[in-house]
This record gives C-alpha cells, sequence and structure tokens, in this order.
C-alpha cells in the first residue's frame, strides 16, 4: 500500500490495493493506471469489492501518479494528428462529416427503417480494412448485432464491389449477437482483450438503443435505462480514446406526438446519447437508391446536409 508522499508505480502501491485487490481489479480489466484514474468510485467498488471512500481514494493515487491535469492546447493538437478517418464510400457524406468518420469518436446516425444506417455499418466494416491512402484503416471490426440484422453475404457483396478478399474480410469481422441489454453492455465490457489481439480499429453497434427500448418500459424505468445507457456509451468513448479507434452506433427513432408542424421523427436515448455522440447524422430516405444525410450536431463542423446512394455495390455519391 503507498506510503503518504510517494507515488504509486504498481497497482498494488495503490491505497486500498492489496494483493487481493489488485488481482480483482486485473481480473475486472482494470490492468493500468490510466483505466483506475479514469475510471468512477462505484466502478471500482463493483469491480474489487473496496468501499466507495476508498475507491475515491484509490482513483486519487492514480491520477497523481499520472500527473493528469491541463496540458497546453498545442499539445492536444499535436495528439490529435494521430486521429484517422474511415470513408464512408461517398465522398458528399464524407465531407459532410469532415472527411470520414473519425477516431476516438462516435459516431451516431439515427433514422426510420431502410433509412441506410445498418448499410453504412456494413460499409464501414468493409472500409476499415483498407490501407490508409484508399481511406482504411488498415484494422479489423467488432460488430454487435442487437437487431439481429447483421448479413455476412452483404459484407461480402461491397467486399467484392471494392475489389477486395471477401472472405479476408468476413474474417476479420468478430460479430457478437446481444440477447438483451446487459449482455450488450458485457459484450462491449469485455472487448478489451479482443481489441488488443486483434487490431481492431472499429466497433460497430447496430442498435444502440433497441434492447434498452424493450428492457425499460414505461416512465418508472426511465431514469434506470438512462444511468445504464449513459454508463454504456462511456465505456465505448473510453475504448475509442484508448485505443484509437472508430466506433458508430446506430439509434432508433420515434414519432413525438408534440410536435405539430414540421418533421416528428425524435432519436430514442434523449440528452445522455444526445451529448454522448460526437458526430449525429440523421438519415431519411429519398427515392430509389437515395438517401438523405443531415449533420445534427458535431464540435467542429457547420450543420448540413448531402445526397448519397445506397447500391448493391455498396454506399456511392
Amino acid at each position: 500500500m503507498a506510503k503518504e508522499g510517494k507515488k504509486a508505480k504498481e497497482l498494488e502501491d495503490l491505497p486500498g490495493v492489496g494483493e487481493t485487490t489488485a488481482e480483482k481489479l486485473k481480473a475486472s480489466g482494470y490492468d493500468s493506471f490510466e483505466k483506475i484514474a479514469t475510471s468512477s468510485p462505484h466502478e471500482l467498488e463493483e469491480a474489487a469489492g473496496i468501499g466507495v471512500e476508498t475507491a475515491k481514494k484509490t482513483i486519487t493515487a492514480a491520477r497523481d501518479a499520472l500527473e493528469m491535469g491541463y496540458e497546453s492546447a498545442d499539445a492536444v493538437l499535436e495528439r490529435r494528428k494521430a486521429i484517422g478517418r474511415i470513408t464512408t464510400g461517398s465522398k458528399e457524406l464524407d465531407a459532410l462529416i469532415g472527411g470520414g468518420v473519425e477516431t476516438q469518436s462516435i459516431t451516431e446516425a439515427f433514422g426510420k427503417f431502410s433509412s441506410g444506417k445498418t448499410q453504412l455499418g456494413f460499409q464501414l466494416a468493409v472500409n476499415v480494412q483498407k490501407p490508409k491512402e484508399q481511406g482504411g484503416l488498415g484494422g479489423s471490426v467488432l460488430f454487435v448485432d442487437s437487431e439481429s440484422t447483421f448479413r455476412p453475404e452483404r459484407v461480402k457483396q461491397m467486399a467484392e464491389a471494392a475489389g477486395m478478399d471477401a472472405d479476408a474480410v468476413l474474417k476479420n469481422i468478430q460479430v457478437a449477437k446481444a440477447v438483451n441489454s446487459d449482455h450488450q453492455m458485457l459484450l462491449i465490457d469485455k472487448a478489451e482483450e479482443l481489441i488488443k489481439g486483434n487490431n481492431i480499429r472499429l466497433i460497430v453497434v447496430d442498435s444502440l438503443t433497441s434492447h434498452f427500448r424493450s428492457d425499460y418500459v414505461g416512465r418508472a424505468a426511465l431514469g434506470e435505462r438512462q444511468q445504464k445507457l449513459n454508463k454504456h456509451i462511456h465505456v465505448l468513448q473510453r475504448l475509442a480514446d484508448t485505443y484509437n479507434l472508430a466506433v458508430y452506433v446506430t439509434n432508433q427513432v420515434m414519432d413525438n406526438p408534440g410536435i405539430l408542424f414540421g418533421d416528428p421523427t425524435t432519436p430514442i436515448g434523449g440528452h445522455v446519447l444526445a451529448h454522448a455522440a460526437t458526430y449525429r447524422l440523421y438519415f431519411r430516405k429519398g427515392k430509389e437508391e437515395k438517401r438523405v444525410a443531415r449533420l445534427v450536431d458535431s464540435p467542429s463542423m457547420p450543420e448540413g446536409e448531402c445526397v448519397f446512394r445506397v447500391t448493391p455495390e455498396g454506399l456511392k455519391d
């Protein structure tokens, strides 16, 4: 256990952490100071069986050891040069979001059925495997399917249209079918080992909200649903930051009866998801192959719209 005035070097040096607690933390994925420093006291309490007050001291010591604090904006800019982008297949859509779906961010697409959300997920799962000069990141994919809509045949079709080895593309996509919201959260919580061992550069969750919507029904369950959804989305953001990977999530919608004029389409997830998504896209279906994408929220790009097509070969202008 750490002595006063001395910085911890190993997990066992942190206050409240002995050998047994350290093993519990490592088994739960908290195997570095960075992960402990960016966790909440309640997460550590659950993972290691230590009290909340002890967990607060443990987190503070981990932060002190890492010297977490302020840094100059030019240092942040230098670090952001490591950010990569995955092409969507449409130059118009790429331009709308600043050059493609970026790493260290969560990109959300919401819209009605058949608006192109899942198709973009398939396209990104193919394109991320391309080399950087072709708009990819040369990496693999984690695909969490909560709506039973993952179709390897469609991915294969897109890969062949791009002149890629379709079998190799499919081998580089790790797919898990979530059976409920707790299982979905567990799949993401346990994703770290797969990410480390498989050069994962993209996580797709299609859809993020489907199970939360069905598992928590009525106003009485809304608070618990939002708390769990908030935790889930923050784990995704932490993975994106830690491993410099991109996260793409789809979201369901509902018609808001309170909107009498204009488009009543409203995304599920409320303010929790609205604040967490870095880029927020609203997709709607046009005539035949055409789809309209509107950028609703972004920290760096202005609101705007573009038109793209969903063709048998994939997303195109």
